[in-house]
């Protein structure tokens, strides 16, 4: 019989190492309570649309009109995050997205708001976006000293943002079920502070890069060739960007799954985004407990044919009970190749081109969707949304099955890298391949 003295759980305490920094645990705490308002707005905003419009065209329209100038700015975005200090940048791009909530929220709670207005608000809170996420995405590294912590990090930071889309959504059904969206966006404008508040209080040398004497051109074309150029950042993008335009934009049509689909309400719309955010989160857990990023890569097309046949069956289901298990599954792949991605991308970039790269990230992740939206509402117009996703999803498995045929030579290009960074010792490069992922 084994000694019970000798008997022990397993050690987790890797799992939340990047808490050991400062500046990372007080963006954690802000960042955590200002994404939880984001939800509920991401949701307020859907439903309100739906209410003033009743058309699937003008829910994606709405969805366009936020991320398209994304999709133009971005790369201009991240050649200005390469230059200029990026905390100065958070801080501006947060207290502009406060106002913006504090806007949206005055207009419906005072019964003026119109189609027009929200088209308008949203494309502000798109340019805001394109410069705040490539802005937030490359202080990461400022906030944890050890690099070897970062992945940990992106982890905790997914995990994070999917408790928020846990919690977030299933409060905005029940706020708009005995109100009105306006104090969704009240609550959203108000957690805002938290946030500028975590970033004004971090200790961060400031960014003493010296001023780029290439012109702005010159950068942009520096970036472009640097992300087309080297397979690994070249093909994740590629295939994150087809899930973004094929795959996420189903997030627009969920009023109309909880309506017209599964005849419900506002809280069925919250049940659903929140089963989507405990399969995220729950995908997000299992990133945070990983020691290491090897064996990531081929996490991807692993998490983008999930994500695919979460969507054809969903769009198969006309039961909430089957509905919800479904959206655990989508929210899953999703979340899993979104933080795996990144976490490659964070790791394999060079310091100098992080911004760039990463507003090209920011570009697959948000400003492919517009074109996404506007699809999924045409489409969803002409053969129904159930269709649509189920389309959605099969596109989805197609690019899972692209991506996995280019594993062979993904790795051949990183790990050198690998090597450099000591994630993979170099008397066991053989042995290792078909580890390294």
């Amino acid at each position: 019989m084994a000694d019970r003295s000798q008997l022990s759980w397993p050690d987790f305490s890797h799992a939340w190492r990047a808490l050991r920094h400062r500046n990372f645990r007080l963006y954690f705490g802000g960042q955590g309570i200002s994404v939880i308002g984001t939800w509920m707005t991401r949701v307020a905003t859907s439903w309100l649309v739906y209410r003033l419009t009743k058309s699937p065209v003008l829910l994606g329209t709405v969805s366009f009109a936020g991320q398209i100038p994304t999709f133009l700015l971005a790369p201009f975005a991240g050649v200005a995050v390469d230059r200029i200090d990026r905390r100065t940048l958070l801080v501006w791009t947060q207290t502009l997205a406060m106002l913006q909530s504090f806007a949206l929220a005055v207009l419906t709670l005072s019964h003026r708001i119109n189609i027009a207005e929200v088209l308008a608000l949203s494309a502000l809170q798109g340019l805001i976006n394109a410069f705040d996420m490539p802005g937030r995405q490359s202080f990461m590294i400022k906030m944890v000293e050890d690099k070897a912590d970062l992945s940990n990090a992106i982890a905790i930071n997914s995990s994070m943002v999917n408790v928020a889309r846990l919690i977030g959504p299933s409060l905005a059904g029940v706020v708009i079920a005995v109100s009105n969206e306006g104090w969704c966006f009240t609550v959203d404008g108000i957690s805002y502070i938290a946030v500028i508040a975590s970033l004004l209080m971090m200790r961060v040398p400031r960014d003493t890069r010296e001023q780029a004497r290439a012109s702005t051109i010159s950068q942009l074309r520096e970036g472009w060739a640097y992300v087309t150029h080297f397979a690994p950042i070249r093909d994740i993008l590629m295939l994150f960007a087809l899930v973004s335009l094929m795959g996420w934009p189903f997030m627009v049509l969920m009023p109309i799954f909880a309506v017209q689909v599964l005849h419900g309400g506002p809280n069925t719309l919250g049940f659903l985004m929140g089963a989507v955010g405990v399969g995220s989160l729950i995908s997000a857990l299992t990133l945070v407990v990983r020691r290491s990023v090897r064996g990531l890569t081929k996490m991807i097309p692993i998490a983008a044919a999930a994500f695919g046949v979460g969507l054809i069956c969903f769009g198969l289901s006309h039961t909430l009970w089957l509905s919800m298990p479904l959206m655990l599954l989508t929210g899953f792949g999703m979340m899993q190749g979104l933080t795996a991605s990144n976490t490659i991308l964070q790791t394999l970039v060079d310091e100098h081109m992080r911004g760039r790269v990463m507003s090209y990230y920011t570009m697959a992740f948000v400003g492919m969707a517009p074109f996404g939206s506007l699809l999924a509402g045409a489409l969803a117009h002409v053969i129904g949304a159930p269709r649509t996703v189920m389309l959605n999803g099969i596109a989805c498995i197609l690019g899972s099955l692209w991506f996995w045929s280019q594993l062979k030579s993904i790795r051949r290009e990183m790990r050198p890298i690998y090597e450099r960074l000591g994630i993979l010792p170099q008397a066991n490069l053989v042995a290792e391949e078909s580890a390294e992922g």
